[in-house]
C-alpha cells in the first residue's frame, strides 16, 4: 500500500484555473500619474537690501576640515585656485643714483676718518724688524722730521721690541749721502750696535721703499715689523707694508714739525687721504711733496 504525503505529486499535476478567471479587466491594472506642479511662493529667495546677489563662493576643505581655508601652496599644486601672484621688485633708477651720492660723499669723510684714528695707535708687538721710513737728509745730516723717527726707532729698540732696525731711503738728485745710509749711521753714533742696523738706500716714495725692502726682509727670512714714520702717514704705510706681504704694524713718533702745529696736522691728514685714495686708483704713489719736508715718504 503506497502511502502519498501531503503536497506530494502537486507540483505535476496540473494547476487548475480558477473557474471565473477571464479576461484582465483593464480597469484593474490602470496608473496613476500625479501631476506634480511647482509653488512659485515655495521656494522664493530673499534677498537682504543693500547686497547684490551674487555666485555662492566655493568652499574649500583645508588641512583642519571642512571650511578651513586651503594653503595657497597646496592651491598652486592644484587644490583649486591659482597661486598668488609674485610682485616683481621695481627698481628705481633714480633711487640708485641718490645711494650713489650719498655714498660718493661718504667715502671721503670716512678715509679721513681712519687716516685720523691709524694716527692715535701705537702698536708695539715683538717683531723681526723695526722700519724707519726715511726723509730729508741734509748732506749726511738727518733733517729734524728724519731724526724724530731715528729716536723713536731707537727707544723702540731699546724697549726690546725688535732685534734689527731697518733704515730706508735713496737720495735726491746731486746728493752724496742716502736717506738709508744717513739713518744707520745717525744710530749707530747713538749707541745701537752696527750688526743690529741694516741700511737699504734705495726708494723714491713711499711704495718704492717699500718694494725695496720687501726683497730685504724675504732674503733674512723675517716677516713682521714695526713702522717709524709720522702718524698721519701711517695708515698708508702700513697698506703698502701689507700688499707686499709683510706683517706690518705702525708706532709712530709722537714728536717733531710734523706733529707740532694743528695746522700741519690738518694739512696732512687731508693730504694723506688722498694719496691713498690715489694709491687704490692707480697703484702708485702720489707725486705731491709737503712743504716741510721733502723727503721720500712724501710721495
Amino acid at each position: 500500500m503506497k502511502v502519498r504525503t501531503a503536497g506530494e505529486g502537486r507540483a505535476d499535476e496540473p494547476r487548475d484555473e480558477r473557474p471565473d478567471a477571464g479576461p484582465p479587466d483593464p480597469e484593474a491594472t490602470r496608473v496613476f500619474e500625479r501631476t506634480r506642479t511647482v509653488d512659485p511662493e515655495a521656494t522664493r529667495v530673499f534677498t537682504r537690501p543693500g547686497t547684490a546677489q551674487g555666485p555662492t563662493p566655493e568652499i574649500l576643505d583645508g588641512p583642519d576640515g571642512p571650511g578651513d581655508p586651503p594653503d595657497p601652496v597646496e592651491r598652486g599644486r592644484g587644490g583649486g585656485g591659482r597661486p598668488p601672484r609674485r610682485r616683481r621688485p621695481r627698481i628705481r633708477l633714480g633711487r640708485i643714483i641718490a645711494l650713489l651720492v650719498v655714498a660718493a660723499l661718504a667715502v671721503p669723510p670716512g678715509t679721513w676718518t681712519w687716516v685720523w684714528w691709524t694716527a692715535r695707535q701705537d702698536e708695539r708687538p715683538t717683531s723681526d724688524t723695526i722700519l724707519v721710513l726715511g726723509a730729508s737728509q741734509y748732506n749726511g745730516r738727518p733733517s729734524p722730521i728724519f731724526e724724530a723717527r731715528l729716536e723713536h726707532a731707537a727707544h723702540l729698540y731699546e724697549e726690546g721690541v725688535a732685534p734689527t732696525i731697518v733704515t730706508v731711503g735713496g737720495n735726491q738728485p746731486g746728493d752724496n749721502y742716502t736717506e738709508g745710509g744717513s739713518g744707520r749711521d745717525w744710530l749707530v753714533g747713538q749707541g745701537i750696535p752696527a750688526e743690529s742696523v741694516v741700511a737699504v738706500e734705495e726708494g723714491s716714495n713711499t711704495l718704492r721703499s717699500m718694494e725695496a725692502v720687501s726683497d730685504v726682509v724675504r732674503a733674512n727670512g723675517w716677516s713682521s715689523t714695526v713702522i717709524v714714520t709720522d702718524p698721519w702717514h701711517s695708515l698708508r704705510s702700513r697698506i703698502m707694508a701689507q700688499d707686499q706681504g709683510m706683517e706690518a704694524h705702525t708706532s709712530p713718533v709722537r714728536s717733531g714739525p710734523a706733529v707740532i702745529e694743528r695746522k700741519t696736522q690738518l694739512w696732512y691728514i687731508t693730504r694723506e687721504t688722498g694719496s691713498l685714495w690715489y694709491y687704490w686708483l692707480f697703484g702708485d704713489s702720489a707725486d705731491a711733496d709737503l712743504d716741510i719736508d721733502t723727503g721720500t715718504d712724501a710721495a
